[in-house]
């Protein structure tokens, strides 16, 4: 399997990505659900969190997202470097229906609990588009880490 099709499966087997942002309060670190397409990944959030008023202040972001592994040979994970924008129109149209694809209740509002519609009135949609990459796999060496070529495929990595 091509390092690019590990890195989409593994974005795809895993839910929550650990968003670290810069703000005038200085560096917050926040666990945001997300779904990816290609490279990018997308999350909501209110824009009153830490993390959305950071962002205000500089769109720049680091990502990691990884399971909570009990030993150093097992670790893998995906880091990355990139920028936030709020999304909205197809953009927004199109993570919406990745999230409700990814997680069901979102994307069948009319049956989510009445405190879920009431906190989904109030949030934001945001995109990450990754300017850096890498693959963590210790399972191939420990420590090994393998930069992903966005470039490569950016619009359809499937190979």
């Amino acid at each position: 399997m091509t390092l690019t099709a590990r890195v989409q499966q593994y974005l795809q087997a895993h839910h929550v990505a650990t968003l670290a942002t810069h703000g005038t309060e200085g560096l917050w670190a926040a666990a945001v659900f997300y779904v990816h397409d290609g490279w990018n990944l997308y999350f909501l959030s209110a824009p009153t969190s830490r993390h959305c008023v950071n962002l205000a202040n500089s769109a720049q972001v680091a990502i990691t997202i990884q399971a909570d592994y009990a030993d150093w040979p097992g670790i893998k994970g995906v880091q990355m470097d990139g920028v936030v924008d709020e999304i909205h129109g197809d953009a927004l149209a199109r993570a919406r229906d990745l999230y409700g694809q990814k997680f069901p209740v979102v994307g069948k509002i009319a049956l989510a609990p009445a405190a879920i519609v009431k906190a989904l009135a109030k949030v934001r949609w945001y995109r990450v588009t990754p300017r850096r990459l890498f693959y963590i796999d210790n399972a191939l060496g420990f420590g090994h880490r393998e930069e992903v070529d966005l470039q490569a495929g950016a619009t359809n990595p499937t190979h």
